[in-house]
Formats: structure tokens, C-alpha cells, sequence
């Protein structure tokens, strides 16, 4: 019979939080460019964090925000609320992590993924279960867009 002692749950303890650690060193850190007052970007931030993901925030104001995304090439047709950088590659808007980790995986030939406007029921914004259907994009080195995954409709 399995006895529940101090010692037990000092190394149970131990492993558990060992495993959360040893995840957070093999996920790059995701650095994300938002603006102060919006409470949909610190909800996506949120959703990386829980998923394990290291992320740095800087406050931006609108025009240096902006200034960025020209900077970084996203097409005014691509943009969203705030900014994001991982491993090369920009995030736009409220990508799924689900599509951050296929790009970190495959990554393609591009400049990164974008998720134009602010959808409701992506990632940060709001309930899954209301969602109204969007495409995450792949923003070419050329500026071009292509369907990069598709969520439908609740």
C-alpha cells in the first residue's frame, strides 16, 4: 500500500514543477508590441502565457505602433490591434497558438502569420463557443496573403 508522506509530496512537487519549467526553456519568448489601453491584447497574452509560452510586453502609443508594423512589412490589409515578434517571424492580431507552433514547426518562407481586425472568438476575444469564422494568414516576403488555416463559425 502506497503511503502519502511529506517526502512523497516534496518530489511529486518537484517533478511537476520541473516539467512546467523544462517547457518554458524549449518555447521561444514571444515579445509583443501593444497598446495601454486595449484589454483583448493582454487577454491574448494571457493565452500564451497559459500555454506555457515566455512573452516580454512593451506599451506602445499608436503612431510608434504603427510605425512598427510598416517597418516590419505587415500589410495595412493584415493589421490588428497589437504586434508580436517570435523566433524571426511577426504575429498580427490574435493567432491561436495552434498556428504559432505549426510556424515555429514548418517555418515557411514569409514574414509571419496575421490575423486582420479583431474576430470575435479568436484568441483573447472572447467566447469560442460565438465565434464568427476567420483565416489566419501568411504574410510573403512580397507582402502577399494566403490562407495559412481557416476557423469556422460557432
Amino acid at each position: 500500500m502506497f503511503r502519502i508522506t511529506r517526502r512523497s509530496l516534496l518530489l511529486a512537487g518537484l517533478a511537476a514543477t520541473a516539467g512546467r519549467s523544462l517547457r518554458a526553456e524549449t518555447l521561444p519568448r514571444i515579445y509583443v508590441a501593444k497598446d495601454a489601453t486595449c484589454p483583448c491584447c493582454s487577454a491574448w497574452v494571457d493565452y500564451l502565457l497559459a500555454d506555457g509560452f515566455p512573452v516580454i510586453v512593451t506599451v506602445l502609443e499608436a503612431e510608434p505602433l504603427d510605425a512598427l508594423k510598416t517597418e516590419r512589412g505587415i500589410p495595412g490589409e493584415a493589421r490588428s490591434c497589437h504586434t508580436a515578434f517570435v523566433d524571426g517571424y511577426f504575429l498580427e492580431g490574435h493567432v491561436p497558438v495552434a498556428d504559432v507552433q505549426r510556424l515555429l514547426a514548418e517555418r515557411p518562407d514569409g514574414l509571419g502569420l496575421a490575423v486582420p481586425g479583431m474576430p470575435f472568438g479568436s484568441p483573447g476575444m472572447g467566447l469560442e463557443s460565438e465565434a464568427e469564422a476567420y483565416d489566419v494568414l501568411l504574410v510573403g516576403r512580397d507582402g502577399s496573403l494566403t490562407v495559412f488555416s481557416s476557423y469556422p463559425a460557432a
